[in-house]
């Protein structure tokens, strides 16, 4: 019976955020455009040149945004363009749209948008500008949209503190030819205008003492598939732990995942970092394929290689 009501509680959240309070006229326009979007979407990522995906990149925007302009687009779903993340919030307060862009194997660029919902359906879209290249320090910088630490996000957690929304985020940036990155962000509107990152991160030292960051950054050897995911069972962000197989640590994209894993968990406004997460054997679905530590925990030398060579920057 549970089941049966969740699924119901499912399907009317679903139903509500989604109806279709559009007119008949502009449903017709929003399909239309939707169509050449997604021919156009996959331009930006079959493109033969960094040329061709510039343009249809381009192109894609254009036609996006005259699409968002359209009254009660909020609740249009966009189903079919695949090349782009669409995600909201439980409370169904904006949705937020991502997407990367591949100039070289050696430069990535996200763009994205975020658009509110209106109580008439009018226009209010917020654009992401991607300032990564430029930030200095990326884990302590707090911005608007126009200074963003670009990425493709994957999930939304909404979390209130003493009357106040924070929207964690947890996106991916493909950041160049040597290392991936997944990050942990936080989003919140103050005066109607949307910040990113906050000091709501906190790591604790032997001493018990803490340090506070606004975001917090995982980055690792290319295609290492290093984990950055929320356990809704948990109730907490779950992180690889990563260690260097060439124990050269600040060589990032050395930094492979060891078979362990650590833990954010939301305590008093605050996001907390958690070592060892799980006291012992961590549960099934978390049991590393691969793996650089031994049965024992300890680090099996036989299992460390590559990342001794600094990869070849074209």
């Amino acid at each position: 019976m549970k089941v049966c009501v969740s699924l119901f509680a499912l399907f009317c959240f679903t139903s509500t955020l989604f109806a279709q309070p559009i007119s008949p006229a502009d449903k017709a326009f929003l399909l239309k455009k939707e169509d050449s979007l997604k021919t156009v979407g996959l331009k930006i990522v079959q493109g033969k040149d960094a040329g061709d995906r510039f343009f249809a990149d381009s192109a894609f925007t254009r036609i996006f945004v005259r699409a968002l302009r359209t009254k009660n687009s909020f609740y249009h779903p966009f189903d079919s363009i695949i090349n782009i993340s669409k995600l909201y919030p439980p409370d169904s307060s904006f949705k937020i749209f991502t997407w990367q862009l591949m100039i070289n194997e050696n430069t990535i660029r996200q763009h994205g948008a975020i658009q509110m919902k209106t109580a008439d359906g009018s226009f209010k879209v917020f654009p992401l500008i991607d300032k990564s290249d430029i930030i200095l320090n990326q884990t302590d910088t707090i911005s608007d949209n126009n200074g963003w630490m670009g990425a493709v996000y994957y999930k939304i957690i909404q979390k209130e503190y003493k009357g106040d929304k924070f929207y964690t985020l947890l996106g991916f940036d493909e950041n160049n030819i040597k290392s991936d990155k997944k990050i942990m962000d936080v989003l919140q509107f103050v005066n109607s205008k949307p910040v990113f990152g906050s000091k709501l991160f906190v790591f604790e030292n032997s001493n018990n003492s803490q340090k506070q960051m606004a975001r917090y950054i995982l980055e690792y050897k290319k295609e290492a598939a290093a984990r950055l995911t929320f356990d809704e069972d948990l109730g907490a962000v779950v992180v690889d732990e990563l260690t260097s197989e060439s124990n050269t640590p600040t060589k990032k994209w050395t930094l492979v995942p060891d078979g362990e894993y650590n833990g954010f968990l939301w305590k008093n406004g605050k996001w907390v970092l958690t070592m060892n997460l799980f006291d012992g054997a961590p549960p099934k679905k978390y049991s590393a394929e691969k793996t650089i530590r031994d049965a024992k925990g300890t680090i099996d030398q036989t299992k460390v290689k590559g990342g001794e060579q600094e990869p070849r920057v074209p």
